[in-house]
């Protein structure tokens, strides 16, 4: 699924109860993981720290949302697992997940290869992340192995920065960034516009080329 493919509507069942896609995702931003499978360890060391979280995603208006290729029954005893293990998770379990045992989500949300999601040795979802925006389009996407957990801190600083360049529009963020540390000002900004958009100034970095496209701020 590429980036700003529309995410379909979909009906499931979860461990919140049924769901429509669209209804349930309403107007908030929308964050979908998979799991290859129930009772696995790397997976319940990450829906432990996302639920553990979860106030942190609520502050951004983001709704989560798992999912697995396994009995809803199976997800409710995993839930009581990932409660034992995390100890650090406050009430109940936060989020649904989602109860694909036919697999046909998983196909339609390019998760797994078609061919062989009848085959139970073979059809195993890939550890996929998918941030999604409230007009249900596919914001940015994340593909793990299953030897490597996802960073929870990770998936907050992209989606802030999702929505701050949302927001803004005129101003990209640059690697390794985080919530008030400096922006880019995105190259289509034309100098004498800058005054205007940010009066608290910009920096423009001299390059040996002479190229002036690197312009950073803190004003936003």
């Amino acid at each position: 699924m590429r980036l700003g493919a529309t995410i379909p509507n979909f009906s499931a069942n979860t461990t919140k109860g049924p769901i429509k896609f669209y209804e349930w995702q309403g107007d908030s931003w929308c964050v979908i993981f998979s799991h290859p499978a129930d009772f696995t360890p790397v997976c319940t060391t990450e829906l432990g720290r996302i639920a553990v979280h979860d106030h942190e995603f609520k502050k951004r208006g983001v709704k989560v949302l798992a999912h697995s290729c396994d009995k809803l029954k199976s997800h409710s005893d995993w839930v009581a697992d990932i409660k034992s293990y995390c100890l650090d998770i406050k009430g109940d379990f936060p989020y649904p997940i989602i109860a694909d045992e036919t697999r046909e989500l998983a196909v339609r949300l390019d998760m797994i290869d078609e061919d062989n999601k009848d085959n139970e040795e073979e059809a195993m979802t890939v550890r996929a992340l998918y941030v999604i925006s409230p007009d249900h389009k596919l914001r940015l996407s994340m593909q793990y192995p299953a030897s490597t957990g996802r960073n929870v801190d990770e998936i907050l600083r992209v989606i802030d920065s999702l929505q701050l360049t949302d927001r803004l529009k005129v101003v990209a963020t640059p690697a390794n960034w985080t919530p008030g540390t400096k922006v880019m000002v995105v190259p289509h900004v034309k100098d004498e516009e800058l005054p205007k958009l940010f009066p608290n100034g910009v920096e423009k970095v001299k390059m040996p080329s002479g190229i002036s496209y690197v312009r950073t701020t803190t004003d936003y």
